[in-house]
C-alpha cells in the first residue's frame, strides 16, 4: 500500500480529514489517482495548510501529469517542513517531468541527504543525472540504490545504460547478465545486452533466445526484445541467413503492435512542405543570428549522426547534447496554445511568433551552454521541422546526415525503436520513408542552400580531415585538431553507437555485403521511383 506518513511536526487531523486521507491512500494503492486527488483535495478544505495532505495531493497530481500544480504544493510543503524527504523526492521527479532537470537534481540530492536509505531517491537522482547526460555522475547513485535494494530491477537497467553511455560496455553487459541470472526470460535485458554493439553474444545465448522467443505467454515488450536479440546473437555467430530470418520475424511481430500509416505520413509531409512554401517572415536584423548557438544534426537513424556529433563535441566551443526533445516540445506547446495541430497554424505565425518560439527553445536548452557557447541537438526526426527551425532560429546550423541507403535501412531494420520510428518494422515502409526524407531535403536545400549541409558518412570515413574541416567551417567554428580525434571526446553518448564512437574512425562498418542477395527486396524497394 502507498503510504503518506505523517510528520511529528504536523498538526493532528480532524476525523473527517483523516478519513479522506485514508481513502486517498487506498485509491493511490490501487492506481485510482484521480479519485485519490479528489479525496486529498476534500481533506484540504478542512485543513488547508496541512503538510501531509498537501504532499499527498501533490503525489496524486504528479501521477496525473499535472506537474505544475504538484510543484507548487510541494514547495509549500517544504516551506512548512524543510526536512521532508518524500516531498523533496517527489519535487525532484515532478521537476524532471517538466524538463527542469537541473533543479530536479538539487531536490533529489537533498532527498538523498535526508533519507540515505531510501533507494527510490537514489534511483531518481541517477535518472535525472542520466537525462542531463551526466552518466559518470549517475553511476554512483544507481549503485547506491542497488546496495540498499539489490532486487531494484529498474535501477539495474538504468545503471547498465549509464555504464554504456560512459563507454564501459563490459560493465554494462555484466549488469544485464545480473538481471538474466535472476530472470532469464527478460527479453528487455537480452536486448540491452545485444544493443551493446561492442559486446558479442555467444552460441549459448542464441540457443536460449531461440527457446525464449517461442515461449507462450511472454509479454509483448519482452518478446520483441528477445526476438531482436536473437537476430544479433545469430549475426555474431556468423549465421547470417538465420539472422536475416530472425530479424524478419522480429520486425513482423513488432509491426503488429506498432502500426505505421504510410499514406497518412505522406499526406502530412505534403501539408508540411506546402505550409512553408511562401518565405518565412523575415527576421528583423537584430534577430538574424538568433539561434547561432544551436547546431541541429538531423537525418534518419543509423545514418552516422552520432559520429558527426562526436566530431563537433570534440571542439572546445561545442557541447554535445545528443537527442533533445525541446524543439518538438516547443512546437507542441504552441499547437496546444493555438488549439490546432502543426503545421496547420504555420501560415498564420508572424515574425514575432517565430522569434518567441525560438527564444523559448533557447531557454529550454540553456543548460547545454553553461560550459561552452555552442551545442548540438541530434534528434534525428528534427528533419521534419527544418522549416520551423529556419523560422524560429535563423542563425542555427543544420547538418543533414546521409549514409548509403541500403546500409541505413538495413541497420534500422536490425534495431528496436519501439514507438518512435514505426516505419522501421517493414522493408517497404523503410524504403518509402527514406525516399520521403530524400525528397523533402531536396526541397529544403533549395529553400535554404546556405544553412543546410549534407554530411555523407562514407565521405567522412574516406577523408576525415577534409570533411571535418568543411563541417567546422559550415558551423562557423575555427578548426581544432581535437576534432580529428573524436573518440577522445569525454561525454556521455546516449545512442546505440556509444561504443563505436569511442574507437578511432573505422572504414569497415558496412554490414549489408554480408547478406548478399538476401537484401534484394530492400534493394528493389529503394530502387523503385517514388
Amino acid at each position: 500500500m502507498v503510504e503518506i506518513p505523517p510528520s511529528a511536526a504536523s498538526p493532528r487531523l480532524g476525523p473527517q480529514a483523516e478519513r479522506a486521507l485514508q481513502l486517498g491512500n487506498q485509491c493511490l494503492d490501487r492506481g485510482d489517482d484521480a479519485r485519490a486527488e479528489q479525496s486529498f483535495a476534500a481533506a484540504l478544505r478542512d485543513a488547508p495548510d496541512h503538510p501531509v495532505l498537501l504532499r499527498a495531493r501533490a503525489i496524486a497530481l504528479h501521477r496525473l501529469n499535472r506537474n505544475g500544480e504538484a510543484i507548487a504544493l510541494l514547495r509549500r510543503v517544504l516551506e512548512l517542513q524543510p526536512d521532508d524527504a518524500i516531498a523533496c523526492n517527489t519535487l525532484g521527479t515532478a521537476l524532471a517531468a517538466v524538463g527542469d532537470t537541473a533543479a530536479a537534481v538539487v531536490a533529489l540530492q537533498r532527498a538523498c541527504e535526508l533519507a540515505p536509505d531510501f533507494a527510490a531517491s537514489w534511483f531518481n537522482l541517477g535518472k535525472a543525472l542520466t537525462l542531463l547526460a551526466r552518466a559518470d555522475d549517475a553511476i554512483g547513485p544507481l549503485q547506491r540504490a542497488l546496495t540498499i535494494d539489490p532486487a531494484f530491477e529498474s535501477a539495474r537497467f538504468l545503471l547498465a545504460e549509464a555504464l554504456m553511455m560512459s563507454g564501459r560496455s563490459d560493465d554494462s553487459a555484466e549488469q544485464y547478465r545480473a538481471v538474466l541470472r535472476r530472470a532469464p526470460q527478460s527479453g528487455l535485458a537480452w536486448w540491452g545486452l545485444a544493443n551493446l554493439k561492442a559486446v558479442r553474444l555467444e552460441e549459448s545465448d542464441a540457443r536460449q533466445l531461440a527457446t525464449l522467443v517461442r515461449q507462450p505467454g511472454l509479454a509483448v515488450p519482452e518478446r520483441i526484445g528477445a526476438a531482436f536479440a536473437l537476430g544479433k546473437a545469430l549475426e555474431d555467430a556468423g549465421r547470417d541467413a538465420e539472422a536475416f530470418a530472425a530479424y524478419g520475424e522480429a520486425n513482423a511481430f513488432a509491426r503488429r503492435h506498432f502500426p505505421w500509416n504510410a499514406t497518412g505520413f505522406d499526406a502530412w509531409l505534403a501539408r508540411l512542405l506546402a505550409a512553408f512554401e511562401a518565405p518565412a517572415p523575415a527576421p528583423v536584423p537584430l534577430d538574424a543570428r538568433l539561434g547561432h548557438e544551436a547546431i541541429f544534426i538531423v537525418g534518419l537513424p543509423r545514418s552516422g549522426s552520432t559520429l558527426s556529433e562526436q566530431i563537433l563535441a570534440a571542439h572546445p566551443q561545442v557541447e554535445g547534447a545528443s537527442e533533445l526533445p525541446d524543439l518538438g516540445a516547443v512546437i507542441a506547446e504552441e499547437s496546444h496554445r493555438r488549439r490546432r495541430p502543426f503545421p496547420d497554424w504555420a501560415r498564420e505565425a508572424g515574425a514575432a511568433d517565430w522569434r518567441r518560439l525560438g527564444q523559448r527553445y533557447l531557454e529550454r536548452t540553456a543548460r547545454w551552454r553553461e560550459r561552452r557557447p555552442r551545442f548540438t541537438d541530434k534528434m534525428p526526426a528534427n528533419w521534419l521541422l527544418i522549416d520551423a527551425i529556419r523560422a524560429m532560429l535563423p542563425g542555427a546550423s543544420i547538418v543533414d546526415c546521409r549514409r548509403d541507403p541500403l546500409e541505413t535501412c538495413w541497420s534500422c531494420f536490425r534495431q528496436i525503436f519501439w514507438e518512435l520510428h514505426e516505419y522501421s518494422y517493414g522493408i517497404d515502409d523503410l524504403a518509402a520513408y527514406w525516399h520521403a526524407h530524400d525528397r523533402a531535403l531536396r526541397v529544403w536545400r533549395g529553400r535554404y542552400p546556405d544553412r543546410i549541409r549534407e554530411q555523407v558518412y562514407e565521405e567522412l570515413l574516406a577523408d576525415p580531415e577534409r570533411q571535418t574541416r568543411e563541417l567546422l567551417a559550415f558551423c562557423e567554428l575555427p578548426f581544432d585538431p581535437a576534432c580529428l580525434r573524436p573518440h577522445e571526446a569525454t561525454r556521455s553518448v546516449r545512442t546505440a553507437s556509444a561504443a563505436q564512437v569511442r574507437e578511432p574512425i573505422r572504414r569497415d562498418t558496412a554490414r549489408a555485403p554480408r547478406y548478399g542477395a538476401l537484401l534484394d527486396p530492400l534493394r528493389e524497394a529503394l530502387a523503385r521511383p517514388r
